[in-house]
C-alpha cells in the first residue's frame, strides 16, 4: 500500500511538471508572437516619419466645387456677361491655387478681358 502511495505521488508531481513545462512553453511562445507584433507596429509606425512627404491630390469634393465654378463662369461668358463670367473665374482661382482647373480658368479669363475690352 505504501508503494501505491510512493506511485500515485510520483504521478502526480511527474503531472504537475508535465504541466508547468507546457505552461512556460506556451508563455514563451506568446511572448515571442507579442514581441513580434510590438516590432511589426513599430515598423509600420516609423516608416511615414522616414518616407518623403507625398503630394495629396484635392479630394473629389473640391473637384466638383472646381467643376461648378468653372462651369457656372462658362455658362455667364455664354449668356454674354464677361465681367460676372470673370468674377466667377477669379473666385476659381483664389479658392483653389492648384487646382486642376485653374490652366483653364487663367485661359477663359484672358478670352472674356478680350471680351469685355471689345465691348
Amino acid at each position: 500500500m505504501k508503494l501505491l502511495g510512493w506511485l500515485l505521488g510520483l504521478g502526480v508531481v511527474a503531472g504537475l511538471g508535465f504541466w508547468l513545462w507546457l505552461a512556460s512553453r506556451r508563455y514563451a511562445e506568446r511572448k515571442r508572437a507579442s514581441e513580434e507584433r510590438f516590432a511589426t507596429f513599430l515598423a509600420q509606425t516609423m516608416r511615414p516619419a522616414t518616407a518623403a512627404p507625398r503630394l495629396e491630390a484635392a479630394p473629389a469634393a473640391d473637384l466638383l466645387l472646381q467643376r461648378l465654378l468653372l462651369e457656372a463662369a462658362a455658362k455667364a461668358a455664354e449668356a454674354g456677361e464677361p465681367a460676372i463670367s470673370i468674377q466667377l473665374y477669379a473666385r476659381l482661382i483664389v479658392r483653389y491655387p492648384n487646382g486642376e482647373l485653374v490652366a483653364q480658368a487663367l485661359a477663359a479669363v484672358e478670352t472674356q478681358k478680350s471680351k469685355l475690352s471689345r465691348s
